[in-house]
């Protein structure tokens, strides 16, 4: 703020306050996080890029080989990046994206299990059953039934998940 009363010091000095700022973030108690975000950049695109394919193609078989390929990533570097990032590993990622496309589609569109299942990319209807119990807590007609309930609790299109009353 000082240079501002001195604007011919500006040249020589500004280069400095610049740097003496960018120390003292860095040496702060954000510059751990700072830090890893300009060092790992590189990797977290990559890894954000392999997210937005798999967002995509979660209808398509996963083979995290390709998924690892498709991000100039080896594959266990993708597996600690993508878990980083969201939490889960590409086929847990992947199973999530399935299951509440699935779930959509028999809410919205009116789809029995069976096909929602197929459709999302699923080849066996009793694993879809399973897995779709498991996140849920109900088997997918059932949960289906429920939500269509005159009051049961809307559901946000965005995560596709129960708005709290």
């Amino acid at each position: 703020m000082e240079l501002l009363n001195a604007p011919q010091d500006i040249p020589v000095l500004s280069g400095l306050i610049q740097r003496e700022i960018i120390y003292r973030i860095l040496r702060g108690p954000e510059g751990a996080r700072l830090r890893a975000i300009a060092t790992l950049g590189d990797q977290s695109h990559r890894a954000a890029k392999a997210i937005a394919w798999v967002k995509a193609n979660f209808a398509k078989s996963l083979r995290v080989e390709e998924l690892a390929k498709i991000s100039g990533m080896g594959v266990s570097t993708l597996h600690h990046h993508f878990r980083v990032l969201t939490a889960m590993s590409p086929l847990q990622y992947q199973k999530q994206l399935r299951l509440h496309a699935a779930r959509e589609r028999m809410l919205i569109d009116g789809l029995d299990a069976a096909s929602a299942a197929f459709e999302v990319g699923y080849e066996s209807p009793s694993q879809f059953n399973r897995e779709y119990s498991r996140m849920f807590g109900q088997p997918p007609m059932r949960d289906i039934q429920t939500l269509r309930l005159p009051g049961a609790p809307p559901i946000d299109a965005v995560s596709n998940r129960q708005i709290a009353t």
